[in-house]
This record gives C-alpha cells, structure tokens and sequence, in this order.
C-alpha cells in the first residue's frame, strides 16, 4: 500500500467510498444526501491544506484530508479526517492514513492535532485515535443522530506534539 497524494483522477474511486460512508450515518456528519460536487468541494483540500489516497496497485483504498483546524489564532492546531473503502477496513489503512496525518502535521509544525467529532459509537477509530496517542477531552451527549442508535455522542480527541 502507498500513500500519495489525491489527484483530480482519483476522485472517481473516492467518491463511491465518500458516498458509502455518508449514507450509513454511522460515522461521519456529513449530508446523508451530499452530492459527489459538494463532497468533492469538502473533502478535497486546497494548499496549505492537503489530500491523500492509499492506494494499492490502482486501487484506492482510502482517503484522508487534514489542515489547520482553524483560522486565524486557531491556526496552530491541524485536524484530519480519515475514510477507509468497506472492503478494506481492518487491515491497516486507517493507521496508515492517520499515522501520515500525524507525520505531515509534526513536518508543518502543528502544535498539536485536534478530531473535532468521533461519533462515540465508532469504536474502530476512538480505539485507533487512542493507540496513536489521542485523548477524549469531551462528549458532547447526543449530538450524533446514528442511524440505528439514535442519538449518540461525538467525541472531541486531541494529541498534542
């Protein structure tokens, strides 16, 4: 697996994992109904910021996108955010994406990297956050309408450097 970064071509294998996970409403806040426009227009960071794939062989397997988390005196903190293709979740992709955030993030000189919603039921991502060093410092209750769960938790989970 190679880690690189997104180019316009990759969009068309993004997208179907984009789509996939917005429409289970289990992990992420986006738009159930989002458009591939309007995800691209989210998901695909412009400089400082900056997109990558993971790819094996021509295939991609996931994505992740990661910048400041914040403007202006927010700005020394990054964030990132982390998509894995069904089929390929649980062998390793989303530590990879996460562990190259974690590295770009360091290389910018980020004070430290902030997850602003973890959907408190993904336990896949709070258990993969916490072996890279990622603390909970909050739940917000119910602030996460799960689509089987009902409304959940989202956690914010912060790794300073």
């Amino acid at each position: 697996m190679l880690i690189r970064t997104f180019t316009d071509q990759d969009w068309s294998q993004v997208w179907p994992i984009v789509e996939d996970v917005i429409r289970a409403q289990e992990t992420f806040t986006y738009d159930p109904r989002m458009t591939a426009d309007e995800a691209y227009d989210i998901w695909v960071e412009t400089p400082p910021g900056r997109t990558v794939v993971a790819v094996d062989g021509g295939r991609v397997l996931g994505s992740a996108k990661m910048g400041a988390n914040r403007p202006g005196p927010g700005a020394h903190v990054s964030t990132a955010s982390f998509l894995v293709a069904a089929d390929a979740r649980g062998q390793g992709v989303g530590t990879a994406l996460c562990r190259d955030a974690l590295t770009w993030a360091r290389d910018q000189g980020y004070a430290g990297m902030q997850f602003n919603a973890v959907v408190e039921t993904n336990r896949t991502a709070v258990e993969l956050y916490r072996r890279e060093g990622f603390d909970v410092v909050g739940t917000v209750p119910g602030a996460f309408r799960h689509r089987t769960l009902g409304r959940v938790g989202l956690h914010v989970m912060y790794l300073e450097f």
